[in-house]
């Protein structure tokens, strides 16, 4: 029997787009279901997506209740509702996980006045 995509054998459920994106960050947005905050939540993961598609390993959207609204990176608390005062701007958002990824990178109109 012969090796599969990274040596994975065939049938497996491991593939090699599948290893590289473990190796890459995971973000899960807590958010609550009884405030309805889903569409907020998966806004926001588009933007995440759409922004850092080569950096991170995925997105996902955990629902909760009791108000709770946080978002982590790997081990990382980059946003929790109380804490922070609120919810992030799009802009405050990418510039956090920007700055745990590379922060040398240049987010464009994002960074400019």
């Amino acid at each position: 029997m012969h090796d599969g995509p990274a040596g994975t054998k065939p049938g497996s459920d491991v593939t090699a787009e599948g290893a590289a994106t473990q190796k890459r960050p995971r973000v899960a947005i807590t958010y609550c279901t009884q405030c309805n905050w889903l569409l907020r939540a998966a806004w926001m993961a588009q933007e995440l997506l759409s922004t850092f598609r080569d950096d991170l390993g995925e997105v996902a959207l955990i629902p909760a209740s009791g108000g709770t609204f946080r978002i982590e990176l790997g081990e990382v608390l980059l946003w929790e509702r109380v804490r922070d005062g609120g919810f992030p701007d799009v802009k405050a958002l990418k510039q956090r996980v920007r700055d745990y990824l590379d922060p040398a990178r240049d987010l464009g109109h994002i960074d400019r006045s």
